[in-house]
């Protein structure tokens, strides 16, 4: 096991590394911008380094600065959290070249599957089922329409290196394609310094549904289920839960067998998630895979009682899986709400300090946050403050147990998402379960029609 592991993150993600670690008796290395000097991770880790001014760039992303601090400091591992460098398959490669162990999978299999065409090949030779688009990069306008008029509209440009939405376009008629290809390619350069996009068939409605998968350095591969991931603004997801309300038991076993056959095709180890998108005929297919802890990993851990950090780190020491595929167990229903600093209308950023701060508490409530009562809450960082989860026997349990902490939880001095919480969990729809990827754009559409009138 590892003496000492350097947390390469910031807010409630290295505050849950940090907690894995303290159970297992290993000492931690925080590291902090200059925005972060008063965060909890700074104050409750056994070291902490400054490594630069707020800009990302110049601190959570400066990898110099980060194995500096892990060599000054005697760390022998690196944790990066999600986010930031999580999914850098330059830092694992420094890291093993400085004779760090990083947390999370080897380079190529980041690099693999962090280059959403190529991830998409091997899938293929995998045999696992992809959405229907061209074979890899496509290079040019004329391509572009090739492929589209083959595979039919609508479709959807994606960025090859792309995440989180940008890169982006759904594209519904031929007339639209080229501009949207040269939106697309530009997006992507801006966001992630290559320009490549590919193009797949745009499956109208699906769920977005997403596979837990856990492995170790001797072969070993498992599930621990699925999570719904549909109720999303932009790409962007807002409510998870687990498990999902539409698949039978026997597409929940197909699902989950085929992201360990994904998974085991790559050599995957550490943490990762398959995400699947879900057609209401109950054909899935690929999407992609996040080679890292998720935001939601909370959910799979309340209904599994599995601590995926704790088996992160485990792995990452050389440790098989502390369990089998056979003794994965699922209990109840669990839900996930991200109460995120920003307007509940517009969803612009509401930085700012918060005065008061109460988190709800209570039988099967888990509140993951580095907020509390005067925080700064930064403009430099992701407006996500807090993860609101609950777990109940059932769903409807689960729900009136979100209801009531969302109506008990204080957040006062700045701008949050909780009313619209609130909202989503008495929609009709969300409650019955009957929702897709759409879910948000409907739900908003008469909030914009009254102010528009």
């Amino acid at each position: 096991m590892f003496k000492k592991i350097l947390i390469a993150n910031r807010g409630e993600i290295a505050l849950r590394v940090l907690w894995a670690c303290k159970e297992l008796g290993v000492k931690t290395v925080a590291v902090y911008s200059e925005a972060d000097a008063n965060s909890l991770h700074v104050r409750f880790a056994d070291e902490a380094v400054c490594i630069g001014p707020p800009r990302n760039i110049d601190s959570y992303l400066n990898i110099p600065a980060i194995i500096s601090a892990a060599e000054i400091t005697g760390a022998d591992a690196i944790h990066p959290g999600y986010g930031f460098l999580s999914e850098s398959a330059y830092l694992a490669e420094i890291c093993e070249a400085c004779n760090l162990k990083f947390i999370g999978p080897g380079p190529q299999a980041i690099r693999l599957m962090g280059d959403k065409s190529r991830a998409k090949k091997a899938m293929m030779k995998a045999g696992v089922p992809v959405v229907p688009g061209s074979n890899g990069v496509v290079e040019d306008e004329e391509k572009a329409v090739r492929v589209a008029r083959d595979i039919g509209f609508p479709v959807i440009l994606k960025a090859s290196a792309g995440g989180g939405g940008r890169g982006m376009r759904i594209v519904r008629s031929p007339g639209d394609l080229a501009q949207a290809f040269r939106a697309a390619q530009a997006e992507a350069q801006a966001g992630f310094g290559v320009p490549d996009v590919y193009i797949e068939r745009y499956v109208e409605g699906p769920r977005h549904i997403e596979v837990q998968v856990m492995a170790d350095s001797k072969g070993n591969v498992v599930h621990l289920g699925e999570r719904e991931c549909s109720i999303q603004r932009r790409h962007q997801k807002i409510i998870e839960e687990a498990p999902s309300t539409v698949l039978s038991p026997r597409l929940r076993k197909k699902m989950g067998r085929t992201a360990v056959e994904a998974a085991a095709a790559v050599q995957y180890a550490n943490a990762g998630t398959i995400e699947f998108l879900l057609d209401d005929d109950g054909s899935f297919y690929f999407m992609e895979m996040n080679t890292r802890i998720q935001v939601e990993h909370g959910v799979t851990e309340l209904v599994t009682g599995r601590d995926l950090v704790k088996e992160q780190i485990h792995v990452a020491a050389g440790e098989p899986l502390s369990f089998s595929q056979k003794a994965v167990r699922f209990e109840g229903h669990a839900l996930e709400c991200r109460i995120n600093a920003e307007d509940p209308v517009t969803f612009v950023p509401s930085p700012g300090t918060i005065e008061h701060f109460h988190q709800p508490g209570g039988p099967g409530v888990r509140v993951d946050t580095f907020a509390h009562e005067g925080c700064a809450i930064s403009p430099y960082y992701d407006s996500m403050i807090a993860k609101l989860m609950t777990h109940g026997r059932d769903r409807a349990e689960t729900i009136a147990r979100m209801r009531r902490c969302l109506e008990m939880m204080v957040v006062e001095g700045i701008k949050t998402n909780i009313d619209l919480h609130r909202r989503i969990l008495d929609d009709a729809d969300f409650v019955a379960g009957t929702f897709d990827t759409r879910f948000m754009e409907r739900f908003l559409a008469p909030k914009k029609a009254t102010a528009a009138s």
